[in-house]
């Protein structure tokens, strides 16, 4: 059972336009360049506070491999915007994959991009959250068990996740409900990355 948080979003045309346009540049690349650009990606995505060592590393990689640096950031900003908003959707690993594929992606570097995702989701939602609990305040909080009862995937019939709904306070009388579902693994995972964030938030008070 994947890792889901949604906040609701909108898509527009103009947006999933460039996007496949830049997916499809990002496909021109070779298998190792596509992970070295995904791997800086999702590091990025669990500390935004480096994003000076981005660009850095951006430029290290337009020269390295004979990239256009201005169409390269261009190409990241689609990349990252991907991550994100699949977190705000709350889509599910599969239907992550076709969007890539639908975007102009191969096969193989939508798995990949895929994987990658799936392994950092339990991290990347406890990064969500806690910017968002840094401007909002929790009101109130549900949890409950569940157990798949069928799936695409025969491994995960079985499987035990955690459902959790997070209701907040934007401090101007607007509530607004977060719900994210999680495998137990992942669980752990957030809750680690919660005490993290939580030490960092005592650190700069």
């Amino acid at each position: 059972m994947a890792a889901t948080i949604h906040y609701g979003s909108e898509r527009t045309e103009a947006n999933l336009a460039a996007i496949k346009s830049d997916m499809l540049t990002l496909d021109k690349f070779e298998n190792e360049q596509f992970s070295q650009l995904v791997q800086m990606m999702f590091a990025f995505l669990l500390d935004p506070n480096k994003s000076s060592q981005l660009f850095t590393q951006l430029e290290t990689f337009a020269e390295e491999n004979g990239a256009n640096f201005t169409a390269l950031k261009s190409v990241f900003k689609s990349l990252i915007t991907i991550p994100n908003d699949a977190l705000r959707r709350g889509v599910a690993p599969a239907t992550f994959q076709e969007e890539l594929i639908s975007f102009g992606l191969s096969q193989e570097k939508a798995e990949y991009f895929t994987e990658q995702w799936k392994k950092n989701m339990a991290s990347l939602s406890a990064t969500a959250l806690g910017q968002t609990l840094m401007v909002n305040q929790l009101v109130d909080m549900d949890w409950k068990f569940g157990v798949t009862l069928s799936s695409s995937e025969l491994s995960k019939v079985g499987n035990t996740f955690i459902q959790l709904k997070l209701v907040v306070s934007n401090g101007k009388g607007e509530l607004n409900t977060i719900y994210m579902e999680l495998s137990l693994q992942q669980f752990y995972s957030f809750l680690h990355e919660m005490e993290r964030a939580k030490a960092s938030l005592e650190m700069l008070s």
